[in-house]
């Protein structure tokens, strides 16, 4: 029997993530989740939201694993996985919101660059960006187990790191898309909430 990827982070976070998207995601339209790697955050959020039609992505080495997943799991509101890289092609498709889970942190600042430009691009007007992770504040401060952990990325791999509130900020008034709220998670996590400003061409 195939055996799925697991992640335990995934599995610790899941709820509490779905209990603010219940609060902050529309009714109807279509979601896409950027990197969704193991699955277990789209087939666990997906039958709270019976309007909504989820669109998992990944890298290609994550696709096969995602696929099963959902395929042994998933509801009928998840549509087969697609490859995306953030730095590369994106569908051609608009989204009425965007969600992604702990990228930002293993992502280089250039692909963190690239997905806010793209989801900028890609969300309809007032569409919602929810973005889950640790993140540093304005003055670049960590509690201690969030620094801990950025050393620990960036010994691994230099381009990784935690990222700066008032970077992301900056960042997502580039990609039209304004910061509206933020909310404590737990083990020092937070969930950025952005939304789109006006509707931004695909160039």
């Amino acid at each position: 029997m195939y055996e799925l990827p697991y992640s335990e982070a995934c599995e610790r976070n899941k709820q509490a993530i779905l209990e603010v998207l219940l609060d902050v995601l529309p009714k109807q339209g279509v979601v896409l989740e950027l990197g969704s790697c193991t699955g277990q955050h789209v087939v666990h959020f997906a039958p709270a939201f019976p309007g909504l039609t989820w669109q998992p992505s990944d890298r290609p080495e994550y696709l096969s694993g995602l696929a099963e997943r959902i395929r042994q799991q998933g509801a009928g509101t998840i549509s087969s996985p697609i490859e995306l890289d953030v730095t590369g092609a994106w569908p051609g498709k608009f989204y009425d919101a965007v969600f992604s889970a702990n990228t930002a942190h293993i992502m280089g600042w250039p692909e963190v660059e690239a997905m806010f430009h793209g989801v900028g691009r890609k969300l309809v007007p007032g569409g919602v960006f929810c973005l889950y992770g640790p993140f540093s504040e304005k003055d670049g401060s960590m509690v201690r187990s969030n620094a801990a952990f950025d050393q620990s990325l960036r010994a691994r791999d230099p381009v990784m790191g935690i990222r700066n509130l008032d970077s992301l900020e900056k960042l997502a008034d580039r990609s039209h898309l304004r910061l509206v709220e933020r909310k404590r998670m737990p083990a020092n996590n937070q969930m950025l909430i952005f939304r789109a400003l006006e509707a931004n061409p695909d160039d």
